[in-house]
């Protein structure tokens, strides 16, 4: 797991070039995404202030492809195989370059259909401007997941109840705020999060936050797995 956030990092700072990649896999969008879809390797395109990211970045990945019929309305058909390691994280990011003390909101809403099999995370991944900081949301997983680093004990902030997890790559620091118990939709409260960790626990400084991510973060969805964000906003003043 250390390696997949330097090279999720690398590969979506090429990705516009590389977006004419080979195609993966051959499995149609469904029906109702009328505006976009790819199966390309590194496939993004940017809709309603999101960039949508196919992302198959792990080794031993298989087919995947994503269709969206907006920046807030998009899915995945996933079919990797059933061995272990990051294969992909298609998400949709929202581009945010403000300070944590000068953000008075920084809110999101999900409301995701997810697959009871197969081993991934539905996450938010939010990165400060020079990438030294990774600090992960997850509001769901299923199989055989976890989050880098140790435990530092459970918290209750944002509206919901997450146990924490601190640790590093070689390249950033990750903290994981891992949901203690699954959830398909509902509203996070980003900016308190980043200020316990801001000022609660010194853990970084007043950093500019780039974009928040959200996401599938996907280890295994052999025979094939459909993921849909049915709704997704982020908003910040």
């Amino acid at each position: 797991m250390a390696a997949r956030t330097l090279s999720r990092l690398t590969r979506l700072a090429l990705a516009p070039a590389l977006a004419i990649g080979a195609t993966v896999g051959l499995a149609s969008a469904p029906a109702s995404a009328a505006v976009w879809n790819s199966c390309d390797q590194w496939g993004n395109t940017s809709l309603n202030g999101y960039t949508l990211y196919n992302n198959i970045w792990g080794s031993g990945a298989g087919s995947q492809c994503i269709w969206a019929n907006s920046g807030t309305n998009w899915g995945v058909w996933a079919d990797h195989p059933n061995t272990g390691g990051i294969k992909s994280y298609p998400d949709a990011k929202k581009v945010i370059n403000k300070s944590i003390t000068s953000l008075s909101s920084l809110t999101s809403s999900y409301n995701v259909t997810v697959p009871s099999s197969g081993a991934y995370n539905t996450s938010y991944d939010i990165w400060d401007t020079d990438y030294d900081y990774e600090i992960m949301l997850w509001v769901n997983k299923t199989g055989a997941v976890g989050p880098l680093g140790t435990s530092q004990g459970t918290v209750t902030l944002g509206g919901h109840t997450w146990t924490v997890y601190k640790g590093s790559n070689g390249a950033n620091e990750v903290f994981s705020f891992i949901r203690t118990s699954n959830s398909t939709s509902g509203t996070v409260n980003i900016l308190p999060i980043l200020k316990w960790i801001k000022d609660t626990k010194g853990w970084f400084g007043n950093e500019t936050i780039g974009d928040v991510q959200f996401g599938y973060e996907i280890t295994s969805s052999s025979g094939g797995l459909n993921f849909q964000t049915n709704n997704l906003t982020v908003s910040s003043s």
